[in-house]
C-alpha cells in the first residue's frame, strides 16, 4: 500500500501525464503538477488531498452558491440517479424533474419569462441565446437581422460562438475563435446609449454601432449585468434601462448574460432585478445547481416562446443533456436551499460587511483602490499611484502576487488585469468575510515590502 506522500506524488504525475488543464498554463502544468488536488469541502471551505484547508473566496468559479457539502443535493442526486439517471428531451420526450425545475424558475425570473431552454452550461446557454434570437427574427420574416452586439471586457464563454461575443482580447482571438456577424461595442455608456452624440466615446456605444450597421441586420444585444471575468464592472445606474429602451426603439433583442449573476449572486435572484429590467433572453448557468451538477438553461419571454411555437418542424438545435433528469432535480432542491435559508437577504447583508471591509483595505493601503460589491460579487483594483490612475509595471504581475500571498494564508481569490476578485459562497457570514479581509490586509502588506 502507497504512503500519503507516494499516493500524492502518483496522483501529481498521472496528472502531468493525462490530463490538460482548462485556463491553465500547460507548460507549467507540465513542469509542476497540478497546484491543489482538491478532496474535500463544507461550506466556504475546501480541502485538498494534503489535508491543508482553504477558505473559496470564489466559489470555485462564482459557482457554488450554497456552499460545499450540502449533503441534501447529494441525496437528492441518488435518489433521482436510482430511479431515473437520465432521460432524453429530443424527440419530444421528457422528465418530471425538467418539468418541475421549469415551472419553478418561471415563478422566480421577473417578467414574462415563463420558458426555459436547458443546456449544459453557460457557454451553451449563450451560444443557444444567439441561435434562438436568429431563429426568432427569422421567423418572424428578417432573416437579415443575424448580427449580435457584446460589449468589451464581456465575457460569455468558451465554444466559438460564446468566445467571439467575449470582449477579452485573450479568449477572443484563442486559436482562431472567430464566428461572423458580432460586432464589439464600449460598455457602460449611459449617455450615449440615451442619444448624446456630444459624448467623445460615441462612436464606440451601442447606439452607434446600431447606426452604422442599421437596426435591420442586428439580431440582440448582450450584456452581463456584472461583467465578471472582465473585471466586476458593474452596470452604472440607468444603463441597463437604457439598453432596453434602445432595443426596443430598434426592434432588437435584449440577451442579458446571468450565467455568473443569476441565483442571488447580487443580491436579488437574478442581476437585471438591480436595475428593474427584463431582458427578452437570459443566459442562466452556475448557480443554477451551485455546481453540484452540469446545468445551464435559457429563459425566454412569451412572446418569443408563442413564435417559436408556430413552428411545426423539428427544431436543429439541442444538447444529449438537455434536461438532464438528475442535473434538473439538483437545480431544484438548489433553488430550494437558497429560498430556505434567505440566502438572497444573506447576500445583501453580507455585501455591507464585504464592503465595508474593503473599505480599510482601501484606508489602509494607498495601492488598494476602486473596491467595488454587488452581493457577493466585489472586486478592487492594485495601482502604482491610485490618485493619478497609475498601474503597477505589468512584469510585477501584483495582482498575481497578491493572490499567492493569500494562497499561501489558505485564501482563494482570483487576479484579473489589475484586478483582485472575490465572490465567496452565500452563506458565508460575518466572522468569515473578516477572516477573508485580514488575509487579504497580510497579503497586500506582504507584497508592499517586495517593492522596497
Amino acid at each position: 500500500m502507497l504512503t500519503l506522500s507516494q499516493d500524492i506524488k502518483k496522483l501529481n504525475e498521472l496528472d502531468k501525464k493525462h490530463y490538460l488543464h482548462p485556463a491553465s498554463s500547460p507548460k507549467a502544468q507540465i513542469q509542476q503538477g497540478p497546484k491543489l488536488i482538491f478532496s474535500e469541502g463544507k461550506g466556504i471551505h475546501v480541502t485538498d488531498i494534503k489535508g491543508d484547508t482553504y477558505i473559496d473566496g470564489v466559489s470555485m468559479l462564482w459557482n457554488v452558491n450554497v456552499g460545499h457539502g450540502q449533503k441534501e443535493l447529494a441525496d437528492i442526486a441518488h435518489q433521482q440517479m436510482s430511479k431515473l439517471a437520465f432521460g432524453s428531451s429530443f424527440f419530444g420526450f421528457s422528465n418530471e424533474p425538467a418539468i418541475r425545475l421549469a415551472e419553478k424558475i418561471a415563478s422566480i425570473a421577473p417578467g414574462d419569462l415563463n420558458s426555459i431552454f436547458y443546456t449544459s452550461g453557460g457557454s451553451e446557454s449563450n451560444d443557444t441565446a444567439v441561435k434562438l434570437a436568429r431563429f426568432y427574427w427569422s421567423l418572424k420574416g428578417k432573416p437579415q437581422k443575424l448580427k449580435i452586439i457584446s460589449l468589451r471586457n464581456g465575457y460569455h464563454g468558451v465554444t466559438i460562438g460564446a468566445q467571439t461575443l467575449t470582449g477579452i482580447d485573450a479568449f477572443n482571438v484563442f486559436s482562431g475563435s472567430k464566428a461572423y456577424d458580432v460586432l464589439h461595442a464600449t460598455p457602460h455608456l449611459t449617455n450615449c446609449e440615451l442619444g448624446d452624440k456630444t459624448d467623445p466615446n460615441y462612436e464606440s456605444s451601442i447606439r452607434a454601432v446600431l447606426e452604422r450597421e442599421g437596426a435591420e441586420t442586428i439580431a440582440a444585444i448582450i450584456i452581463e449585468p456584472v461583467q465578471g471575468a472582465g473585471g466586476v464592472h458593474i452596470c452604472p445606474p440607468g444603463y441597463l434601462q437604457a439598453v432596453r429602451k434602445l432595443c426596443n426603439e430598434n426592434e432588437v433583442l435584449f440577451i442579458a448574460d446571468e450565467v455568473i449573476c443569476g441565483f442571488g449572486r447580487t443580491g436579488t435572484m437574478f442581476g437585471v432585478e438591480n436595475w428593474d429590467v427584463v431582458p427578452d433572453l437570459m443566459s442562466v448557468a452556475k448557480g443554477i445547481t451551485s455546481g453540484y451538477a452540469q446545468l445551464g438553461g435559457v429563459l425566454i419571454r412569451d412572446e418569443i416562446k408563442e413564435e417559436i411555437a408556430q413552428y411545426e418542424y423539428p427544431l436543429a438545435h439541442g444538447f444529449t443533456y438537455s434536461g438532464h433528469p438528475t442535473a434538473c432535480a439538483v437545480g431544484l432542491k438548489n433553488i430550494e436551499l437558497i429560498e430556505r435559508y434567505n440566502l438572497v437577504a444573506n447576500t445583501k447583508i453580507m455585501e455591507q460587511e464585504l464592503m465595508a471591509g474593503l473599505k480599510y483595505l482601501e484606508s489602509k493601503h494607498s495601492i488598494v483602490t476602486k473596491t467595488r460589491a454587488l452581493g457577493l460579487l466585489a472586486a478592487f483594483d492594485l495601482m502604482a499611484d491610485r490618485d493619478n490612475g497609475v498601474p503597477f509595471d505589468p512584469t510585477l504581475m501584483a495582482p498575481y502576487v497578491v493572490c499567492e500571498e493569500s494562497f499561501t494564508r489558505k485564501l482563494l481569490v482570483r487576479g484579473s488585469g489589475n484586478t483582485i476578485i472575490l465572490s465567496p459562497p452565500l452563506i458565508i457570514n460575518k466572522n468569515e468575510i473578516e477572516e477573508m479581509i485580514t488575509i487579504l490586509d497580510d497579503s497586500i502588506t506582504a507584497f508592499k515590502k517586495t517593492l522596497g
